[in-house]
């Protein structure tokens, strides 16, 4: 095993993640004129990290997009939802993540979307409304759509950064040490003063793909500070289980499926807090339940998430349907304990060939190909009918889904793909009738039939997301279509500790000197600025807004 190390200073910084965060800070930087180093464990292919699959919404404030679409929003009522979302309890652990989560609601009304458009990103003219809530004014959730979708999805997000930072290299500012993965920050004097590490095998595989961890040398590199960009843990199922959240959710589900490469394996957040850092709300953690496992995987236990309108009817595994509010696209972690509650990881969508076609939607860049490659004649056969090829691919070749024309052959489908947890069919019957039962009247008792037509009443939704309200059994919006819905694995919403300008902290809460975090390792700001619940589109969002302070920051202090 070859042997390097230079203990003069590689770099004025060294970013440990090749990731968006990690982009933004060397960005930032380089605009200053400072030089950078960006190490990361996996090779060039993967250069923009978890960004790069993703679908690449934003969360923005009092766009010119929502005055279009009519959305009257404001900073205080983006606060107000933030806040009760957020649910800060800790006198400490969550003082930071307060003050950022002010600042980043701030920056989302403010200089955000400017920020993004003098880059070149553009969105699309429509506005999503995720993360719809928990059904009450104070509660959990989005009170209006705030989901701004990039043109380009999450490649066209890492593109604008990735692009004028291999500028800078072009020019001698930034050097890249793929397959370089650190094991430990050089600390002397009470400072970080750079990295050491293992060389990897040199890999060839594509982007996402699990690589080899046979190191083949060792090295250290030094700087006048670090920067720690290197993402979560939801690619380690073992970590995500060791900080589980037993008190609030129960024991973790025994399966669980995967929504992130291998390689976002949280190892930089133990290095970190063994060096000094201080690492708080580590039991904070976003997990998706409408999980399906990928029939074309890149990584192990690939998984898909379905983002789903309101209208399929919601079973557990033992066929009883979720109770309000806890319907499609409404409130994430309650529905993830409510379904864990029953002492199965799965659930089920019910749901017709109507509804598939107008309202499945899958998450990720590679399953949005009109949107990620920018083709707008591809968008508008959206709008003509038929589901989208990538779910129709689900529909044909996906393990979880069952299509059947009857209902009782659509129980003994489900059935077949779960023989340990059989579900009755006189069960599943009475809740499809009483359902159907109450979509003849305009007027209902039926909540999620109520939030379907509070959906439609928002002219985008009702144009291209929500299907009209129709009996399941109607013949003429069949076949019959069931989904067996797993735990996905996605974010850490605890982290690194950090002050305003991305400093990491110690315990004491003084900065570590030259050590700084961005993005998802440091809870994308502050060690957990989301609290206990997102209101999606925060993640990329959150990635730039701390990796542009990181950067920024250390622009002005640097000698």
């Amino acid at each position: 095993m070859s042997s390097t190390s230079d203990t003069r200073e590689a770099a004025d910084v060294i970013v440990v993640g090749a990731g968006l965060a990690g982009l933004v800070a060397a960005y930032e930087l380089t605009r200053a004129g400072r030089r950078v180093l960006v190490v990361d464990q996996e090779n060039e292919a993967n250069l923009g990290g978890q960004a790069f699959w993703s679908l690449g919404g934003l969360f923005l404030v009092g766009s010119p997009e929502q005055r279009r679409m009519g959305i009257r929003d404001s900073v205080e009522l983006a606060w107000a939802d933030w806040s009760a979302s957020a649910g800060f309890d800790r006198e400490r652990e969550d003082r930071r993540p307060r003050q950022w989560a002010r600042a980043y609601v701030e920056f989302a009304a403010g200089e955000k979307r400017r920020y993004l458009h003098g880059l070149g990103l553009r969105l699309t003219p429509t506005v999503g409304w995720a993360e719809r809530g928990a059904g009450t004014a104070t509660g959990h959730g989005n009170s209006v759509p705030r989901f701004h979708l990039t043109w380009g999805t999450g490649p066209e997000v890492v593109r604008v950064f990735e692009e004028p930072v291999r500028a800078a290299a072009e020019r001698g500012l930034v050097a890249f040490r793929h397959r370089h993965r650190v094991d430990g920050l050089v600390v002397e004097g009470g400072a970080v003063v750079g990295v050491r590490g293992s060389v990897l095998a040199p890999s060839t595989l594509p982007r996402g793909a699990a690589s080899s961890r046979e190191a083949v040398g060792e090295f250290e590199l030094r700087a006048q500070a670090v920067v720690v960009t290197s993402g979560g843990i939801g690619g380690d199922q073992a970590t995500v289980r060791r900080n589980w959240p037993v008190e609030r959710m129960g024991p973790p589900p025994e399966s669980m499926i995967t929504g992130v490469p291998a390689h976002v394996d949280g190892r930089m957040l133990r290095i970190t807090e063994e060096a000094g850092g201080s690492l708080v709300n580590r039991d904070r953690m976003w997990h998706y339940t409408e999980g399906i496992r990928n029939w074309d995987p890149i990584w192990p236990d690939h998984a898909i998430r379905i983002i789903p309108g309101p209208s399929s009817l919601w079973l557990d595994a033992t066929g009883r349907r979720l109770p309000a509010p806890l319907f499609p696209g409404h409130d994430t972690l309650a529905t993830l304990r409510h379904i864990l509650s029953t002492g199965h990881a799965h659930s089920w969508f019910v749901l017709t060939r109507s509804i598939v076609e107008k309202e499945f939607a899958l998450s990720g860049s590679e399953q949005n190909p009109d949107i990620t490659g920018k083709d707008l004649r591809m968008v508008l056969a959206r709008v003509r009918g038929g589901a989208p090829g990538p779910v129709q691919a689900f529909l044909d070749q996906g393990e979880d889904f069952v299509v059947r024309r009857s209902l009782r052959e659509l129980v003994d489908g489900m059935n077949a793909l779960t023989p340990e947890a059989p579900l009755d069919h006189g069960r599943v019957e009475a809740e499809v009738v009483a359902r159907d039962r109450e979509v003849g009247n305009p007027y209902c008792k039926d909540l999620q039939l109520m939030a379907v037509r509070n959906a439609r009443s928002y002219w985008p939704d009702k144009i291209t997301r929500v299907a009209r309200p129709h009996r399941l059994l109607d013949p003429a919006h069949g076949p019959l279509i069931a989904v067996r819905l797993h735990v996905l694995t996605r974010k850490t919403l605890g982290g690194l500790e950090t002050d305003l300008d991305s400093r990491v902290l110690r315990s004491d809460g003084s900065p570590f000197d030259g050590l700084y975090a961005a993005g998802e390792v440091a809870g994308f700001g502050g060690g957990g600025m989301h609290g206990y619940n997102a209101l999606e589109g925060t993640f990329l969002g959150g990635c730039v807004f701390s990796g542009r302070a990181a950067g920024r920051a250390l622009a002005r202090s640097l000698a």
